[in-house]
C-alpha cells in the first residue's frame, strides 16, 4: 500500500470541538470494558449462592473472560488496522452490552458463563481498536500524558465496576448488570457522532504530506507479523504483561480480602460485601497518579530515548514493598452492622480519618498504586513510539493477549493459593499471604521494562526513518 492523494474520502467534521468530543468519548468509553470486568468479583458470593455453585467457579468465569476478551482483541485489531475502525467499535460495544444483559437474565451458572463470554468477545474490540484510534489523535511529545488518561479511564472503570457491583448488587446481584447494559447501548449511540480520525495524522513526519492532500494508505499485511515480533522492544513490551498481569489479576480479589476481614470481625454478609467493595475502591485510588507517571515519562523521554522504559521499570519495582505492607497492616472496621448502604459507606469513609490503622493502610495503598500506575501510560506510549500507525492496534492486541493470559493465570492461580494456604493460615490471613506472594511477579516485570529501555532508542529511530521515507516518496 502507498500514500495517495485523495485515495480515501475525507471525514466530515474534525473541528476542535468535534475532536475534543471524540477524545472524551474514546477515553471514557474505554473504561467501560473494565467496568464490566470489575463488576463480577464483589458479587462472587452472591452469584455463587444464587446458582448453588462453589465460589471458585465464579473466579473461573473472570479468568476465562480475560482470555476470551484478549484473544478476540487480536482479531478485532487486525481487522481495524486494515480498514474502517468506527463500525468495529460500535459492533463490539453492542456485543458486550448484549452479553452483559444476558448475564443479568441468566437462570443458572452455565447461562451466566455463556453470557459473560459473549460480553468478553465484544470487549476485545473496545481496547484494541480504540487504542489505535487514540494514538492517531495525539503527538509523540504528549503521548505519555494522554495515554495516562486512557489508562486512568480503564482503572477508573475497574473501580467503578467494583463499587457499582458492591453497592447496587448488595441486595440483588442482577441490578448492576442491567444498569451496565443500558450504559452500553448509550455508548453505541455516542460512537455515531465521533470524528473519523485519519490514520497517521498525529505523526510529525507525515504532517506536510497530509496537509498537502495525501492520505496515509498503508495497511497491515500478514507478512508484517514477523517484522512486528522482530522489533526487540515489542517483544519485551508484550512479554512483561505475563508477569505484570499475574500480579494485577490477583488484585481483583481485594474486595474479597476486605469482605473476609469484615466477616472475621463479626459483621453480617451483606454489610461485609459493602465494606469490602468500598475499602477496595478506596485502596485503588492511587491509580489516578498515572497522570503523573505519564507526565514524568514524557519529560524523561525528551531527555533520553530510554526514558519511558526507565520510568516504568523504577515505578513497578519500587511498588513491591508497599504492596507487601498493605496486605498485612491490621486495621479495625467500625461500621453499623445491618444499616443502610449509605450509612455503611459513610462510616467507612469517616474511618479513614478517625481510625489510624485505616489511614495507614490507605496511605500505603496509594503509594503502591501510584508507583505501579507509571506502567500503564508508558507502555501505551512506547507501543506507539516503536511502531508505525498501521501496526499499533495489532501490537497492542498481542500485548493484551499476553496480558489476558497473565491476568487469567493470576486470577485463577491465586484462588488455588488461597485454598492451599487455608490449612496453615485461617481466613482472612490466607488471602493476605496469597495476594502478597503474587505481587512478587512485579520484579521480573520491572526487569523487562529496563531491557525495553535499552532497545527502544533504535526502534524509535527506525520508525522515524520509515515515516520520513514514505512522506518523501509522496512529495516527489
Amino acid at each position: 500500500m502507498t500514500l495517495t492523494r485523495g485515495g480515501v474520502a475525507r471525514a466530515r467534521g474534525g473541528g476542535p470541538a468535534h475532536r475534543l468530543y471524540s477524545v472524551v468519548v474514546f477515553v471514557l468509553l474505554a473504561s467501560l470494558d473494565n467496568v464490566a470486568i470489575g463488576l463480577v468479583p464483589p458479587l462472587y458470593g452472591s452469584i455463587a449462592d444464587a446458582f448453588a455453585v462453589p465460589e471458585r467457579l465464579l473466579g473461573l468465569v473472570t479468568a476465562v473472560s480475560f482470555l476470551v476478551s484478549a484473544a478476540a482483541a487480536v482479531g478485532w485489531a487486525y481487522i481495524g488496522d486494515r480498514g474502517h475502525r468506527k463500525p468495529l467499535l460500535m459492533l463490539g460495544t453492542l456485543i458486550w452490552a448484549a452479553g452483559t444483559g444476558g448475564s443479568a437474565l441468566a437462570g443458572n451458572y452455565s447461562a451466566f458463563l455463556a453470557a459473560q463470554l459473549i460480553a468478553a468477545v465484544g470487549l476485545g474490540a473496545v481496547g484494541s481498536v480504540g487504542f489505535s484510534v487514540v494514538t492517531d489523535l495525539i503527538s509523540p511529545r504528549r503521548r505519555g500524558l494522554v495515554m495516562s488518561f486512557w489508562g486512568l479511564s480503564q482503572g477508573v472503570g475497574t473501580l467503578t465496576g467494583t463499587l457499582v457491583g458492591g453497592l447496587l448488587g448488595s441486595i440483588d446481584w442482577r441490578r448492576p448488570f442491567l444498569v451496565l447494559t443500558v450504559v452500553g447501548l448509550a455508548a453505541t449511540l455516542a460512537y455515531l457522532f465521533t470524528y473519523d480520525i485519519r490514520r497517521g495524522q498525529s505523526e510529525p513526519e507525515l504532517a506536510g504530506a497530509l496537509a498537502g492532500g495525501a492520505d496515509y494508505d498503508y495497511r497491515i499485511r500478514r507478512a508484517d507479523l514477523p517484522r512486528i515480533l522482530a522489533r526487540r522492544t515489542n517483544r519485551w513490551l508484550i512479554l512483561q504483561g505475563l508477569t505484570a498481569q499475574a500480579a494485577f489479576g490477583s488484585l481483583v480479589w481485594l474486595p474479597v480480602l476486605f469482605t473476609q476481614r469484615a466477616e472475621d470481625q463479626g459483621y453480617s454478609a451483606s454489610t461485609a460485601v459493602v465494606v469490602g467493595s468500598v475499602f477496595a475502591t478506596l485502596f485503588q485510588l492511587g491509580g489516578v497518579f498515572s497522570i503523573v507517571g505519564g507526565l514524568v515519562g514524557d519529560a524523561v523521554q525528551r531527555r533520553t530515548p530510554r526514558g519511558r522504559g526507565l520510568v516504568a521499570a523504577v515505578g513497578v519495582l519500587a511498588a513491591v514493598p508497599f504492596y507487601l505492607v498493605l496486605f498485612f497492616v491490621p486495621f479495625r472496621i467500625d461500621v453499623p452492622d445491618g444499616a443502610s448502604t449509605g450509612a455503611v459507606v459513610g462510616a467507612v469513609l469517616s474511618s479513614v480519618v478517625t481510625e489510624p490503622t485505616v489511614g495507614i493502610s490507605l496511605l500505603t495503598a496509594l503509594f503502591a498504586l501510584a508507583l505501579t500506575s507509571a506502567n500503564s501510560p508508558n507502555w501505551f506510549a512506547l507501543i506507539a513510539d516503536v511502531n508505525p500507525p498501521e501496526h499499533r492496534g495489532t501490537v497492542y492486541s498481542l500485548g493484551n493477549l499476553v496480558n489476558g493470559v497473565g491476568r487469567a493465570a493470576g486470577n485463577g492461580l491465586v484462588t488455588v493459593a488461597f485454598n492451599a494456604l487455608r490449612t496453615a493460615f485461617p481466613p482472612p490471613l490466607n488471602y493476605a499471604v496469597g495476594l502478597a506472594a503474587f505481587q512478587l511477579f512485579f520484579i521480573p516485570t520491572g526487569v523487562m521494562y529496563w531491557l525495553a529501555s535499552r532497545t527502544s532508542p533504535r526502534d524509535i529511530t527506525a520508525v522515524h526513518d520509515l515515516l520520513h521515507g514514505r512522506a518523501e516518496r509522496l512529495e516527489e
